[in-house]
């Protein structure tokens, strides 16, 4: 089976096991979001992939998805309100801001309704030549992995915040908000660095400020929003261990380091990084030169020789 197909799979199975919970406003949680994940991405994403065979739709279903997890938490959470109100306006800050930017990309570029991303045309080609049967289905499949991620792994972090009640936020749970912040900071900025360069010498390998130091500090820097998100779930974790049974519990920890796992997994080598640079070797004499001295994911000073 195909790494989509496993990663589905996994999703189902960590959402079902949350729905065992003891705590039933986590399982309230669980079970609207599933129900408006599942309506976002047929309406957004499957049905029109099944018209147009443009896998791309998932690009505006998936960060409205993420929202959709902050809604979630606003309308049924009901723990700590500074607590919620902080952990769905994050939510709902990473997807709005992505799923609106795509939107207008979409309508000013094309891409999504009228032609396909670069990366998904590489993700139907890795199909196409691995022999794979029913690539279309495949496709599909890829889509709907995205949905079950934000119904159980992305959705574990924000819902245990929401069920927590305790009065105040740890300097661990602040910690991980602030690395939140930071990354979507280095994030912001890698942007900006490769639009800048770009505007100044299109065509060429963006080698300066951050890309300096990794072929992909845009990626990492949303890898980190994720990890830091994780992190300051830590302690909701450990309050719900005295009144959830210990397999949920557990489930529960291993689901939220989940969705740390499952960024890194997609923005190295399902739709980042690896499906991106099959196309900058292509285009960009130098990239040869670039990926032997620059770290691919993980910021890392350059190597001295430039071996090809």
């Amino acid at each position: 089976m195909q790494l989509c197909t496993w990663l589905s799979l996994a999703f189902i199975a960590i959402w079902a096991g949350m729905l065992q919970t003891d705590i039933s406003n986590l399982a309230t949680l669980f079970t609207v979001n599933a129900a408006a994940q599942l309506t976002l991405f047929t309406l957004v994403a499957c049905i029109p992939f099944w018209r147009t065979q443009r896998i791309s739709y998932v690009d505006i279903a998936w960060p409205f998805g993420v929202a959709t997890i902050g809604l979630c938490i606003l309308l049924f959470g009901e723990g700590d309100t500074l607590r919620r109100l902080v952990v769905a306006g994050v939510y709902l800050f990473i997807g709005l801001r992505m799923g609106v930017g795509a939107v207008v990309m979409a309508y000013k570029t094309g891409v999504i309704f009228k032609h396909e991303f670069p990366r998904y045309q590489y993700r139907h080609m890795v199909l196409e030549q691995s022999g794979t049967k029913h690539v279309k289905l495949h496709m599909l499949t890829e889509i709907l992995t995205q949905g079950f991620a934000n119904m159980s792994v992305l959705a574990i972090p924000g819902f245990l915040m929401a069920i927590n009640p305790e009065s105040s936020l740890s300097p661990w749970e602040i910690a991980g908000l602030l690395l939140w912040a930071a990354a979507y900071i280095l994030e912001s900025v890698a942007d900006s660095q490769k639009l800048l360069f770009i505007s100044r010498k299109s065509g060429d390998v963006c080698n300066i400020g951050l890309w300096k130091y990794s072929r992909h500090p845009n990626y990492f820097g949303e890898w980190l929003v994720w990890t830091g998100l994780v992190l300051a779930t830590v302690p909701s974790w450990l309050a719900m261990q005295s009144i959830e049974s210990s397999p949920v519990w557990w489930l529960a920890g291993v689901g939220a380091v989940g969705a740390s796992v499952m960024m890194f997994i997609t923005l190295v080598f399902l739709t980042g990084a690896i499906p991106a640079e099959y196309y900058s070797v292509q285009k960009r004499p130098g990239y040869r030169e670039y990926q032997a001295r620059t770290s691919i994911f993980f910021p890392w000073f350059p190597k001295k020789s430039t071996s090809a």
